[in-house]
């Protein structure tokens, strides 16, 4: 791997929307392994929940599509989220826990890649599910 950090190794994203801090391992068209820690002062803790701040589960299948997006390996191509499939949160993930992302390839059909995605905390499940991407078209 060239780099751990995922702008460097293809992650279309940018600030206030990279839910990835480093890049673990990254095996083009196969398998990415990503990090994340959210920090306490995160806008969206301020609403979700008040004295009892969670990571918001849209945000935590958002990195895990990211982590899905760098493993679909395909340079100078973007991808978007075309489909969430049989996502499941498993525990609450906190302000200050690093969560380990996960997205391994499944299947390929048609333009859409297909991956079976995980975030742990400490070796704990706390989301799995499957989601879909589809090749975008750039604009220009």
């Amino acid at each position: 791997m060239q780099s751990d950090d995922p702008i460097a190794c293809g992650l279309p994203h940018r600030e206030p929307f990279v839910f990835i801090e480093k890049v673990v391992e990254l095996v083009p068209a196969e398998r990415a392994a990503c990090s994340k820690t959210f920090s306490d002062n995160e806008p969206f803790f301020r609403g979700h929940f008040p004295g009892d701040p969670l990571v918001p589960g849209v945000i935590l299948t958002e990195a895990l599509a990211q982590t899905a997006g760098l493993a679909a390996g395909k340079p100078g191509k973007s991808f978007r989220l075309s489909a969430i499939k049989l996502m499941k949160f498993l525990r609450a993930v906190r302000p200050g826990e690093t969560i380990s992302l996960h997205a391994l390839k499944t299947g390929e059909m048609a333009g859409l890649l297909q991956f079976r995605v995980e975030a742990k905390v400490n070796g704990e499940a706390a989301a799995e599910g499957v989601i879909v991407l589809s090749e975008a078209s750039l604009q220009s």
